[in-house]
């Protein structure tokens, strides 16, 4: 009886007879992309060890004028935080400032004014001229504390100042010196990220492997690959969340380990103030049979006669010193939560009734997302394998990774709050529902399916209400078996057609029973109730907000600068005489994504489309995704305003009606022509160009975020990022 060793030896000879020049190419390819990988890191992204290594190091310790520490570091002080030196005589290359990794970590704003042979003053920015930028430094980065200079010949005088108003004082300095030798950093993360970066490019050059291989033709190699690729998604995703660790809520002994324990092995916490636990304090309130929270509203709230005027209640807040809850529904002397009310049975009510502790909102948007991606995999694999012949590998993945990480939820994963999670949850719901839908449509018992997926689509009504305009798709996809073959009017289509649409009516009797339940109206969510910004009471619907919120959410081009992470927030004017909701936003999908620019070819591809099939349902569907994203959009702009987080309700739309397009087109071309290629190639630049944008704005510097926080931390990504300072 053969052994497992002789089993494994005889596997191992088969598949090497079978695959012994694929599995060379690979190892070789490999080896050449980590070698390609090793020099870079080495060579460019060290370039400053390099280039200091034959300077003069001069060390200016000796001529500090700052009181000394008792073990013989430097302290600078708000009295006296500036150094100034004269006549160096001296080429100046850089400035090193060593700073006592001991002290608590802070980012501190360097101000650097210096004469040399070309400015015999101190030079600073004019009408026409830009000085020498502050900087800045953390004292717990190494690489950050090095500061290249560009000076012209000899510097004479040198100062350096901190500056600003929140430097905590004193700031511990082992020591000061001109000219040092950057040492040299081999960064394991930047590493993995280039062979990352190479290995993709190499994956999805022109002429790769992946293009050959059919989605149809090749199941088994194919679903192979889209799992791999969508579990590396998946650590990816999961890996930027755990990175904000300031709005994660989690600690273990080596995660967030100022709030951990001490007992547990993982332990929950309260992050993001009082108002971000809405979630939690409905689901503690459900708990104790009721719907209101627990809360009791301040007595001069109750007794305004429009407690929904913000100015006002900031006026009577001053006048009385009680504090009011904001941003939650307030309606007949409580406060109640306007949010759907489906993450609370989901996640928070049955953490709360087992743990007795509040569950972890980013938890539950990593849990969302990771579900989307899944789910948005799967809706892509069933379009591609069933409706289309000709889909390869390649052009599968190459619009599978625009679709996931360009349509907004990499937005909800850097700021994880209750605002993020019905957004997230209703994007996951609305694609599994999606997918069920589909799978019911080719089975032979579709019932089960078709229950499943009406019950994904219904509960976004308590997630996201306006991603229900995504059950719009049931018409492209049900009308013709059901109305035009009149398969409804048979028993067996009957009792299909009852499966589609008993979730909805169960669903909304359910919501309906909870909006009688709070406000005495079937059909009132308790929006309006809002204690926000402005009185949604009386918001209304105005054409006039329109016009700046479609230019916002679609046309307006990104606001770039030449520092890392290069976007900037996108400047906002309107001519609209009112109040205008609006928070940071970084320009319209239409301009910064790329990929969407097939969108203007819609009409001539699906005449393509239509003239080649007896039945419409692609068509159907891609015209619903679009008319449906800008439904969405509209709505969000009159009921809400113009946020960032907005953008995931309906950049998805826009981006599965483009890749359905291209799907479209790609089987109308002749396998492996020139016409093909230049679709490969034209599809390649503009997806790394949407993809490019969605990663950089995952990194933008935003209040509350990493950057803001642990803004000491955040230089570590800066200095990975711009090497060459």
């Amino acid at each position: 009886m053969p052994t497992v060793r002789d089993n494994v030896s005889y596997a191992y000879t088969r598949f090497m007879l079978a695959h012994r020049r694929a599995v060379r190419h690979f190892v070789k390819s490999a080896l050449a992309l980590i070698a390609i990988a090793l020099l870079l890191e080495t060579f460019l992204f060290n370039v400053n060890f390099f280039l200091s290594a034959g300077y003069n190091t001069i060390s200016l310790d000796d001529e500090l004028t700052l009181q000394q520490t008792d073990d013989g570091l430097y302290k600078l002080t708000a009295v006296n935080h500036t150094l100034e030196f004269s006549d160096l005589n001296t080429e100046v290359h850089n400035v090193h400032l060593d700073f006592d990794h001991e002290q608590p970590a802070q980012e501190l704003t360097v101000k650097i004014h210096f004469t040399d042979e070309a400015h015999h003053t101190y030079f600073d920015s004019t009408e026409y001229t830009v000085g020498v930028p502050n900087v800045e430094v953390s004292t717990l980065s190494s690489q950050s504390e090095y500061i290249n200079l560009n000076t012209t010949g000899l510097v004479q005088n040198l100062r350096i100042e901190i500056v600003g108003d929140e430097v905590s004082y004193p700031i511990r300095l082992a020591g000061l010196s001109l000219n040092a030798h950057h040492p040299f950093d081999f960064n394991t993360m930047r590493f993995a990220f280039t062979l990352g970066i190479l290995a993709l490019a190499f994956a999805f050059r022109p002429g790769s492997v992946i293009y050959r291989i059919g989605i149809v033709d090749a199941p088994r190699r194919s679903k192979a690959v889209i799992i791999a690729a969508v579990a590396l998604e998946m650590c990816l995703l999961s890996s930027y969340l755990f990175l904000g660790s300031n709005l994660v809520g989690v600690a273990t002994k080596d995660y967030n380990s100022g709030s951990w324990d001490g007992v547990s092995l993982v332990n929950v916490f309260e992050v993001g103030g009082d108002n971000a636990q809405q979630y939690a304090e409905l689901a503690k309130a459900m708990a104790h049979g009721q719907l209101y929270l627990e809360e009791e509203p301040p007595q001069w709230l109750q007794d305004m006669s429009d407690p929904y005027d913000k100015g006002a209640r900031d006026e009577a807040q001053k006048e009385t010193g009680e504090e009011y809850l904001f941003d939650v529904a307030y309606y007949d002397g409580h406060y109640y939560v306007y949010f759907g009310v489906v993450p609370v049975l989901l996640f928070y009510l049955p953490f709360y009734l087992l743990t007795g502790a509040n569950f972890p909102t980013a938890i539950g948007v990593l849990v969302a997302v990771l579900a989307f991606v899944l789910g948005c995999s799967a809706l892509l694999d069933r379009f591609a394998r069933y409706h289309f012949k000709r889909v390869s590998l390649g052009l599968y993945l190459l619009l599978q990774i625009p679709l996931v990480m360009c349509c907004g939820v990499l937005y909800l994963l850097k700021f994880p709050t209750f605002y993020s999670l019905p957004i997230a949850l209703g994007l996951s719901f609305s694609v599994w529902g999606l997918y069920f839908w589909m799978k019911g449509r080719t089975s032979a018992a579709p019932e089960r399916w078709y229950l499943a997926g009406s019950l994904c689509m219904a509960l976004v009504a308590g997630c996201r209400p306006q991603l229900l305009v995504l059950s719009l798709l049931a018409f492209p996809l049900f009308w013709r078996p059901y109305i035009t073959e009149r398969r409804l009017f048979s028993p067996r289509g009957a009792r299909e057609f009852a499966c589609l649409a008993a979730p909805y009516l169960v669903v909304a009797a359910g919501i309906m029973w909870y909006n009688h339940a709070r406000f005495g109206s079937f059909t009132d969510f308790g929006a309006n109730y809002n204690l926000t910004v402005n009185d949604m009471t009386k918001r209304g619907w105005n054409i006039g907000r329109l016009a700046p919120a479609l230019f916002a959410y679609f046309l307006q081009p990104p606001s770039a600068t030449g520092v890392f992470p290069y976007l900037q927030p996108a400047p906002f004017d309107t001519t609209y005489m009112g109040q205008t909701i609006k928070e940071v936003t970084f320009g319209g999908i239409f301009a910064c994504l790329p990929v969407l620019w097939i969108l203007p070819f819609s009409r001539r591809i699906l005449k393509l489309r239509i003239s080649q099939r007896s039945t419409r349902t692609i068509a159907g569907v891609i015209v619903v995704l679009l008319i449906g994203g800008v439904i969405v959009a509209l709505a969000d702009a009159e009921m809400a305003g113009i946020l960032q987080r907005y953008f995931a309700d309906f950049s998805f739309m826009f981006l599965a009606a483009v890749v359905l397009l291209a799907f479209i087109v790609n089987e109308n071309l002749p396998p492996g022509s020139t016409t093909q290629t230049l679709l490969m190639k034209v599809l390649l630049v503009l997806v790394a160009l949407s993809v490019l944008y969605s990663a950089l704005l995952c990194f933008v510097p935003e209040t509350g975020w990493y950057s803001d926080i642990y803004s000491w931390a955040y230089r570590d990504i800066v200095e990975t990022a711009q090497f060459w300072t």
